[in-house]
């Protein structure tokens, strides 16, 4: 899921940076008009929380791993422009602390994981919920939030990847970033994802949301009725 440097070309990864500005920007604003020391609190530790799930690689046959994200629980627990800051903030440590992920990258990746994931994920567990709020109900769209978010990440991803050699590549045809076409790049992420990751993702979110919502579901945000 996190992009490396020299994957992307600048026709990609520049518009993508020009895609988050916006979001940060409205996220900021929106976390600044609700923020008190007990909700900085919640903050730190959705992110804390995102950092740590993202270290658990789970290796799969053909020697690469993958991870959940966790954007689906602070989605359903503090919602979707928590979720911007708080998964932005990982990947950017990540990326400058870790190199796991690239600079160059850094917007494609929170524009993946920090804007597609949760939103997916919000709009799923709300369109759901609408009209009845029972406990199977909550716990089903909590999984699938979680499930289909990590897997519309991983598409765009892919698809990102896999347009790489149409939109740069040297007068030969050969690709100057990534090398691997649509046709491959989107099969691969879609079928790891499908069968083992985001299933990882959907049962974490599963878990946690019933968790608050036998001990605190009046501090579920995706719960409430003014968002």
């Amino acid at each position: 899921m996190h992009i490396p440097d020299g994957y992307l070309s600048p026709q990609t990864y520049i518009p993508l940076y020009g895609i988050m500005l916006p979001f940060w920007g409205i996220a900021l604003k929106k976390i600044k008009k609700i923020l008190t020391s007990e909700y900085i609190a919640y903050i730190a530790m959705s992110a804390v929380f995102s950092f740590l799930i993202m270290l658990f690689n789970i290796p799969i046959p053909g020697g690469t791993t993958g991870h959940a994200v966790g954007a689906a629980v602070i989605t359903i627990i503090l919602g979707p422009w928590v979720a911007v800051i708080s998964i932005s903030v990982v990947l950017i440590i990540q990326a400058l602390l870790f190199a796991d992920g690239g600079i160059t990258a850094l917007g494609a990746n929170c524009f993946n994981m920090a804007v597609i994931m949760p939103f997916a994920s919000y709009f799923i567990f709300k369109i759901i919920n609408s009209t009845s709020k029972s406990k199977l109900r909550i716990q089903v769209s909590s999984f699938l939030a979680g499930y289909i978010g990590l897997l519309l990440a991983a598409i765009a991803t892919a698809i990102q990847l896999g347009i790489q050699p149409l939109v740069a590549h040297a007068e030969d045809g050969t690709p100057l970033y990534s090398p691997y076409p649509l046709e491959i790049a989107i099969p691969v992420m879609a079928l790891e994802h499908l069968i083992i990751f985001s299933v990882v993702e959907g049962l974490i979110t599963m878990a946690i949301v019933s968790y608050f919502l036998k001990y605190e579901p009046e501090s579920i945000y995706c719960l409430k009725g003014n968002n």
